[in-house]
């Protein structure tokens, strides 16, 4: 079953987001209070917990959720396989759209520089929001 391990939020953007235990995701908006939320493609960022156990072998201290920037870490489920257009039911109502793979890495990447490698430009999913609601750690995905 692919299911959320984390919430994660910034206040600014390009830095590590910090978990919370629920979101509110706002339709055609993003996560209430994350930086990047806003009226475009990428309100919303996705990344699997898998894709960042495997980023770990680059460094010898612990890498935690919200390292890469992304708002909803994942289980159970290959982001980067899933095809653009492709939507997500996540907990009991709230559904977000695939817009784009992977990103560009920009210059001066926090991120890059914490960590040594951005896993975002490869493995990271992006999308808007269909419809908002709550969502929780624990909460089931669902591929529709």
């Amino acid at each position: 079953m692919a299911k959320v391990v984390a919430i994660n939020i910034s206040e600014k953007k390009k830095t590590p987001k910090k978990s919370v235990s629920e979101g509110k995701l706002i339709e055609d908006f993003g996560f209430e209070g994350d930086a990047h939320a806003g009226k475009w493609h990428r309100q919303v960022s996705l990344l699997a917990k898998e894709s960042i156990e495997r980023a770990q072998g680059m460094r010898t201290d612990g890498l935690c959720h919200g390292m890469f920037a992304e708002n909803i870490t994942t289980e159970g489920i290959v982001l980067h396989t899933l095809p653009i257009g492709a939507k997500l039911k996540i907990g009991d109502s709230a559904v977000i759209e695939i817009t784009q793979i992977g990103k560009e890495c920009h210059d001066g990447c926090a991120i890059k520089e914490l960590v040594g490698q951005c896993i975002m430009p490869r493995e990271g999913v992006f999308g808007k929001v269909l419809t908002g609601g709550a969502v929780k750690e624990g909460d089931k995905i669902t591929v529709l």
